[in-house]
């Protein structure tokens, strides 16, 4: 039980890299608020089920929800959906991959709110790896002579500041778990889940309802590629709640950046980019970082 954070981390990212993928492809045709809508519109039904599933196996009753537990899961919802905004924004005006590795500077946030917020303890060899993780994050997205340009600096700034809302959501979903004192960590991770993507569906919903039509009617016409997008983020997701319940959301976070990793193979075969030698430095650091912080775990 000690380790399974790991397996549910290591799925969650995979995971999260295919949906990562079909979003993208979705923005060119939905637009970036569209494609964020996918994710929790056609991943709702799918938490739903995780959920039924869950009930059933287990035979326990579902959790009550407090006052305290619905603003955590709110605030987190919150987050998570201006970091996918902003985050599909980065992709579409840099690589898969360098978007990926700017929204990547999540852990050390997520680590520094985590200690803030939730209370979660850090010891000193899981912050050295976070920071020799997220310096490889940083060697691959930063470039030598960059002009800054609002152009240039326009995506990563965009990048980072969905890590920022990536961390935040994080920490608020961890935080609405445990506020549940009843249950198995599966099932209060699922019930949270179900709860964030109802939230995040209305939200959305309403949003798109009010604003942009348009947006919704493509929607619902592209149902078939969408349903597969929101059952990869519902899977996705699920996993990462998992972790969130089993350890803290800075070492799931940070054992999440092989993320990186998996997206810059998804970069050279769907979208024919190269790889440079200043990103595989960068690649090395963050499986060192993830190497150490796993020791760490161990030790």
């Amino acid at each position: 039980m000690a380790y399974l954070w790991i397996v549910t981390t290591l799925v969650a990212a995979v995971a999260q890299t295919a949906r990562n993928a079909m979003q993208r492809s979705l923005t060119e045709t939905l637009g970036t608020v569209g494609a964020s809508q996918v994710r929790f519109l056609y991943g709702f039904p799918f938490a739903l089920v995780f959920l039924a599933l869950v009930l059933a196996i287990g035979g326990g009753a579902s959790p009550a929800p407090t006052g305290r537990f619905l603003l955590w899961v709110l605030g987190g919802a919150v987050a998570q959906i201006l970091a996918t905004v902003l985050m599909l924004a980065a992709m579409r005006e840099r690589s898969f991959a360098v978007a990926t590795a700017y929204i990547k500077t999540e852990p050390v946030q997520v680590a520094v709110f985590g200690i803030l917020v939730l209370g979660d303890p850090m010891s000193l060899g899981a912050a050295v790896a976070i920071v020799v993780a997220t310096a490889g994050v940083v060697l691959m997205a930063v470039k030598p002579g960059s002009s800054f340009t609002a152009a240039g600096t326009r995506p990563a700034i965009m990048g980072i500041v969905s890590g920022a809302f990536f961390a935040l959501s994080a920490i608020g979903f961890r935080g609405a778990i445990l506020e549940l004192g009843q249950g198995s960590f599966v099932l209060r991770s699922t019930y949270t889940l179900a709860w964030s993507l109802g939230v995040q569906t209305t939200l959305l919903l309403l949003w798109l309802g009010a604003f942009n039509r348009r947006a919704l009617v493509k929607i619902v016409r592209a149902w078939r590629p969408s349903l597969l997008a929101g059952f990869a983020g519902a899977f996705a997701s699920q996993f990462w709640f998992l972790g969130f319940s089993l350890t803290s959301a800075a070492n799931v976070r940070t054992l999440a950046l092989v993320e990186v990793l998996f997206a810059q193979a998804v970069s050279k075969r769907l979208f024919d980019q190269s790889t440079s030698p200043r990103e595989i430095v960068g690649m090395t650091l963050i499986v060192g970082g993830v190497i150490l912080l796993l020791w760490t775990h161990g030790a």
